[in-house]
Order: C-alpha cells, then structure tokens, then sequence
C-alpha cells in the first residue's frame, strides 16, 4: 500500500503563488507516476499535472506555463508549484500515486480571492 500526506494549500489572492507537497511512504517502490488532480465545487475531479517514474511531466491546458510538478526521490515528495494563480484554480487538490492501484491523499483546498 502507499500512503500519501498533502500539505500546502491556502488561501491566496489572484496573481499570487502557492506550493503544495504530497509525501509518499509505504510501497513507494511501486509507484508509476504520481500526479496531483482537483475538483471545484459542482465539477467532476480533473488532472492537473503528472509525473512519471522516468521523470516525464504533463499538464493540463489549463494550468500549463503557470503550474510545475516536480519530485525529490530523497524524500519521496512530489510538489505542484502554481503560480500566476487564477479564481478557476480555487478546488480541493488531490495527490494521486498510480501503484497499479490509484492511492488518493485527503486533500487540500485551494483558494483563490480576487
């Protein structure tokens, strides 16, 4: 089993920054690809960012030349840096570690203020 812990998320005015973290433990060897997802209110869960154990990165359209993920083996935490941050960004933010099983972190809110 993998267990995934996201701390980081705030409240934060339009344009600012915010870095959320998401620590692995447990059966990290068997990690694919981690990613971080979100859901606004009313909206189905959607990807945000991935990153693969070859350390190939995605985004979505939505976030991409704003957000990065990015990873420290040595601590076996990725992180989602967001900046240039928008009100539609305001969600609950989900860490994901694809195991071959899907292991979800608690979440974290994600506000954003005009």
């Amino acid at each position: 089993q993998v267990q995934l812990v996201e701390s980081g998320g705030g409240l934060v005015q339009a344009g600012g920054s915010l870095r959320l973290s998401c620590a692995a433990s447990g059966s990290i060897f068997s990690i694919n690809a981690m990613g971080w997802y979100r859901q606004a209110p009313g909206k189905r869960r959607e990807l945000v960012a991935i990153i693969t154990r070859g350390g190939s990165t995605s985004y979505a359209d939505s976030v991409k030349g704003r957000f990065t993920i990015s990873r420290d083996n040595t601590k076996n935490t990725v992180y989602l840096q967001m900046n240039s941050l928008k009100r539609e960004d305001t969600a609950v933010y989900y860490c994901n570690a694809d195991a071959g099983y899907n292991y979800w972190g608690q979440g974290t809110q994600v506000t954003v203020s005009s």
